[in-house]
């Protein structure tokens, strides 16, 4: 029971840690960028004016939406690894944890 709390207690702080973090992805050679924070949260959005043509939001909404995906796996991927650094590959259920 004091290895759950334990366990427990640095999930919290990892968890805390992770929101201080910053992630970032760019497309189109840095032309569109998304931050999120380590929740997942979207915190920014750039777009280059160069990528901005009226007759082609298409090509934007597309670049926004990859951008969005990439920096949301980022985030995933760093959850996943602290996990993995907690629970030592204990195999934990889908949804236990972050």
């Amino acid at each position: 029971m004091q290895q759950v709390q334990q366990m427990q207690s640095q999930m919290k702080k990892s968890q805390a840690e992770l929101s201080t973090k910053n992630f970032e992805a760019s497309v189109a050679g840095g032309k569109v960028v998304v931050t999120a924070n380590g929740h997942g949260d979207i915190q920014a959005v750039k777009i280059a004016k160069e990528v901005v043509d009226p007759e082609d939001v298409d090509l934007l909404q597309d670049l926004v939406l990859s951008a969005i995906q990439q920096v949301q796996k980022r985030v995933k991927d760093s959850q996943a690894e602290e996990m993995g650094k907690l629970t030592g590959g204990l195999g934990l259920p889908p949804g236990m944890g972050f």
